[in-house]
């Protein structure tokens, strides 16, 4: 009985330390805690800082139809290069006005071939919107093909106009069968239709 009664004592003598034990791993648990919250959450805070406010998104089935005449090929020629794009639906929280926009070219560009589809260029162009107003946007213009489709990327600014100062993403998707047989000279290219998706961003 007497061993019992020594053994309850120094565990009750034991306890407080127990005790302050579990309070300092509470504690270092909690500080870790915020440790990993800050972490976690302080970049996402930034980089939302960072992008800006989206001005104005144009979703599918905003399109775009090009055409090549004479059609592309692997010999270089002079074509000429029509293009017509149609924005919309758009929505914009600081334009609510703007639901849809065009634009549209039509130029004779020399020594072009299919594989000049694929090169990296200037774009600059001019959107009308459905209210009249125009934003002009200088960029450059990027292309690749993923898997069976053609992504253009046109990345750039709003040089005047309506969201003057924004940055701009434009990214066309489209067929890349007709334009792969071209560069392996089995075809040729007459017409690429893709669709298309806008955002215009303040920076």
């Amino acid at each position: 009985m007497a061993g019992s009664g020594s053994t309850y004592q120094d565990a009750a003598a034991r306890q407080p330390g127990r005790t302050r034990l579990g309070s300092r791993l509470a504690a270092l648990f909690a500080a870790a805690g915020l440790l990993v919250a800050a972490f976690v959450f302080a970049p996402a805070a930034g980089a939302s800082t960072q992008r800006g406010l989206l001005d104005l998104t144009c979703t599918v089935p905003s399109s775009e139809a090009t055409t090549y005449k004479p059609p592309l090929t692997l010999t270089s020629q002079d074509v000429t290069f029509s293009s017509t794009v149609q924005y919309g639906p758009c929505v914009s929280l600081s334009r609510p006005e703007i639901s849809s926009g065009s634009r549209s070219l039509q130029v004779l560009t020399p020594d072009r071939s299919c594989l000049t589809l694929l090169e990296t260029a200037v774009s600059d162009f001019t959107i009308t919107w459905n209210t009249g107003r125009t934003s002009t946007v200088s960029g450059h213009r990027t292309a690749t093909v993923v898997g069976a489709a053609l992504v253009v990327t046109v990345t750039g600014n709003v040089t005047s106009g309506v969201f003057a100062g924004d940055s701009v993403v434009q990214t066309s998707t489209g067929p890349a069968t007709d334009i792969l047989a071209c560069t392996l000279g089995l075809g040729s290219v007459d017409s690429v239709y893709s669709t298309v998706t806008l955002e215009i961003t303040s920076l």
